[in-house]
């Protein structure tokens, strides 16, 4: 049994939840339709339901919609949960939804609900050769790109996949997902840091925002928003790390072999990414209809932004990489983007920045990441540049990897320059 709260509107009120709730209720069990005006009423009924006689899973989805509109929710699914439904040996209740961080402050780490949760899972994206899967049969007449661009918007979030209509292409399914007023991607940003589910949104949102230009160290954040760097940032940048919002990539020092003294957090998620970067700054236009283009391709910066989306789903898949590079039985000991911004006044090696850098106790993987039409020799001379600059310790071997989509030289691969050359439909599966 599923019952799913209601995505968050303008002017709703705890009662169109209980509504809400009233409706699924009566569906998935084929009764008559009620009218609950308190939740404790409403749990009562979904207890009624429950037959002993068998194993029952209830499923109650997008729990911070249902129960952010009532500050007592949590405290009245304690409730029901201590006056009715722990009486049922073979009832599973599964509480989930996308705001994991009002479900971790409100239920998790409440003091009532401690001892009462057998299992508590963040769920991880899928990875690239599951996503595919939502292509079904015409995933093997796709062209890789299209379902890679489509990747590079939604990530590997299945709620978002299934929007996807196999038989449109990428340009015409990213203009219904995103850039249409009913769309998903367009809806669920607001739906996700509505203010509803706690103020600290509205500081989670402008993290978002000033990652939304680069990594940033916690500091850094701090001096952007214009607030003190204390306990409460910490809190709400770990609240994002574990919604996978974002990703606190330390990775460890190839110099040292030691954790990096400072890290930096990244903007992990595609969607959020491509909300912030794409979709925000036109959203009057988007709503009002007026927002208007001949092809997806033609939009202004289209391939460059598309590019950093490509590179940011190839980092969240690094281990994919993994076997395409023959480390054998060597451990992994680091996955993570590498920058270091020294200037070499002072004699040192001058900065440079590694789409991603895959170290092990005797090798440092440095991988490219490219999405480009046509991709030539000259890539060649920009990986020898930043190899040339990064700073190994002694016995570190580097190795050049390049993951791409696109056309690739012949002499690129002729040269025998990369170690590893890895096509990204290889990592689809196709």
């Amino acid at each position: 049994m599923e019952i799913e709260g209601l995505a968050p509107e303008k002017n709703m009120t705890d009662q169109d939840q209980l509504d809400g709730f009233a409706a699924s209720l009566a569906r998935e069990t084929q009764s008559p339709l009620r009218k609950f005006t308190n939740w404790l009423d409403a749990f009562y009924w979904l207890d009624h339901y429950i037959d002993d006689r068998k194993r029952t899973v209830v499923v109650l989805d997008e729990i911070s919609w249902m129960g952010g509109y009532d500050s007592l929710f949590p405290s009245i699914l304690r409730k029901a949960w201590e006056r009715y439904f722990h009486r049922h040996d073979k009832l599973i209740l599964v509480i989930c939804g996308s705001v994991s961080a009002w479900i971790k402050e409100n239920l998790l780490d409440s003091a009532g609900f401690a001892g009462r949760f057998s299992r508590d899972y963040v769920l991880p994206e899928l990875s690239l050769d599951e996503c595919v899967q939502f292509w079904g049969d015409a995933a093997s007449r796709v062209a890789p790109r299209e379902i890679l661009d489509v990747l590079s918007v939604t990530g590997g979030v299945p709620r978002y996949l299934e929007e996807v209509d196999p038989g449109l292409d990428a340009g015409e399914n990213i203009r219904r997902m995103c850039f249409m007023k009913s769309g998903q991607l367009f809806q669920d940003f607001d739906s996700i840091f509505n203010p509803l589910f706690g103020e600290e949104n509205e500081t989670r949102k402008a993290i978002l925002q000033a990652l939304g230009a680069g990594p940033l160290t916690g500091a850094e954040i701090a001096n952007r928003l214009g607030i003190v760097r204390n306990g409460h940032l910490s809190w709400n940048l770990r609240a994002l790390c574990e919604g996978g919002f974002i990703s606190d990539d330390a990775g460890l020092n190839p110099e040292t072999g030691k954790p990096a003294r400072t890290s930096k957090y990244r903007l992990k998620d595609n969607y959020t990414r491509f909300y912030l970067k794409y979709l925000a700054p036109h959203k009057r236009e988007i709503e009002l209809g007026t927002y208007s283009y001949s092809s997806i391709e033609s939009l202004p910066e289209w391939q460059s932004v598309m590019g950093l989306q490509f590179e940011n789903l190839i980092v969240n898949n690094a281990m994919s990489l993994v076997p395409y590079l023959h480390v054998g039985n060597a451990i992994i000991e680091s996955v993570a983007p590498y920058r270091n911004m020294r200037n070499g006044a002072s004699g040192r090696k001058a900065g440079c920045q590694i789409d991603l850098l895959i170290q092990t106790p005797r090798t440092a993987y440095v991988v490219e990441i490219k999405r480009q039409k046509e991709i030539g020799p000259e890539i060649e001379d920009e990986v020898r540049r930043k190899m040339s600059r990064i700073p190994l310790r002694s016995g570190m071997t580097p190795r050049p990897v390049l993951v791409y989509d696109g056309t690739l030289a012949p002499s690129v691969e002729g040269t025998g320059f990369f170690d590893a050359v890895i096509p990204a439909h290889k990592l689809l599966g196709i």
